[in-house]
């Protein structure tokens, strides 16, 4: 009986896949699609959310020159608490992102390309365990930072210079540096520890952004210099 040579060769045989396999394939990316769509959705309805609140916090600030500055502080508060919530919703949305972005690299791009489904390199195993033990791909923090640099900082730097132009124009134009500080008096809090709150609120959201900014850099050239079985 004579050895098969690819066998002898060390060779792993190629798999394939059955037409029905194909199919429920395809259906799955479709669902994936689909869910991924639905969580987008999610996501620009939290950014709505914040926009409409800060718009409605201008018009309240900037509606008489003797208006309170205060609802620009106040919405901060409520700016934060959209943003949280958006980054636990990316981190659903990142999950469903990944694994149709894992189907269209490993299934759909080698079928196109060259009709060979690459079984052996294991792709569809890495797939197959993030539906057995399922997790999220993206840490908060880390998606807490990508909101940021996405929408969420040019709200807050919006919400910061209007803050920063309500104390200067109204009632009226400042004529000192001592104008701005005592417009910005909230109660007992003084108007230098309000400015400074302000410079670190946005220093610090800034900072953070550009952290982020880089941690995924790195993770990206990490997952290019080899780190292939890598979701998310």
């Amino acid at each position: 009986m004579q050895d098969n040579p690819a066998k002898e060769s060390g060779e792993t045989e190629r798999k394939t896949l059955t037409a029905p396999e194909l199919t429920a394939v395809a259906h799955l990316y479709r669902g994936e699609v689909y869910r991924s769509t639905i969580w987008r959705t999610r996501l620009d309805t939290t950014t709505n959310w914040a926009v409409v609140t800060l718009g409605i916090a201008l018009s309240i600030s900037f509606a008489s020159p003797d208006a309170s500055p205060v609802p620009l502080v106040l919405v901060g508060v409520l700016v934060f608490f959209f943003l949280t919530l958006e980054a636990r919703r990316y981190r659903y949305f990142n999950v469903w992102r990944a694994r149709s972005r894992w189907m269209e690299t490993h299934f759909y791009a080698p079928m196109l390309d060259d009709g060979n489904l690459h079984l052996e390199e294991n792709w569809q195993k890495t797939l197959a365990q993030d539906y057995l033990s399922p997790k999220y791909h993206i840490s908060f923090t880390r998606a807490l930072g990508r909101r940021i640099r996405r929408s969420y900082f040019w709200i807050l730097l919006i919400q910061s210079l209007s803050y920063a132009g309500k104390l200067a124009v109204h009632p009226t134009p400042m004529t000192s540096w001592n104008d701005v500080v005592v417009r910005a008096d909230v109660g007992p809090l003084p108007g230098e520890v309000m400015i400074a709150c302000g410079l670190l609120y946005v220093v610090s959201w800034g900072g953070f952004s550009i952290w982020s900014w880089r941690d995924d850099v790195r993770r990206s050239k990490s997952r290019g210099s080899g780190r292939s079985d890598a979701m998310g």
